[in-house]
């Protein structure tokens, strides 16, 4: 059975925050509500999630700094910053797709400030935007960011003497 539906974000974004078309928490933590194939279920990306914690494939600095920012800027803007992380494809889009090897920062500095970014930009977009979602673009800003960024960051070995030609 297919039930279409709007996304969460999408009924924020119109304010229909205080009516009972929105889902509970446990609705979308589970996945029982509207959304793209994949990113509805944090219980099944957490399970995920936790497997690649284990083997080491993932970092977990840029999908924490990313989730953290956009918790705390929702939270400041007088939103609801659970509802937030659950909604929508944030989760996704952290973990799975934000911690590309090549595409984003290598140094721990460079994975914060990349995961600041990407928060701060899905936020934007999820607020001031016509688009409800913004998780993809804010990761896709970051990642033509992530030389430069990885550039700033750059340590520097002192006490290194060069050789002369």
């Amino acid at each position: 059975d297919l039930i279409a539906t709007a996304t969460p974000l999408y009924l924020i974004q119109a304010g229909e925050t205080g009516s009972s078309v929105m889902p509970g928490y446990l609705d979308l933590f589970i996945g029982y509500k509207g959304g793209c194939l994949g990113e509805v279920s944090v219980l099944a990306l957490s399970i995920g999630v936790l497997y690649l914690l284990i083997r080491k494939v993932i970092s977990p600095l840029i999908p924490l700094t990313y989730i953290a920012t956009v918790a705390a800027i929702t939270a400041v803007a007088g939103q609801d910053p659970l509802y937030h992380i659950l909604s929508g494809g944030l989760f996704l889009g952290a973990f799975f797709m934000a911690t590309d090897y090549v595409t984003s920062p290598l140094s721990r500095k460079g994975k914060i400030i990349f995961g600041i970014g990407c928060g701060i930009i899905v936020v934007v977009i999820r607020r001031f935007g016509s688009y409800p979602e913004g998780v993809t673009f804010a990761i896709l800003s970051m990642n033509v960011l992530s030389p430069l960024i990885d550039r700033w960051t750059h340590r520097r070995v002192y006490g290194m003497v060069k050789k002369h030609a």
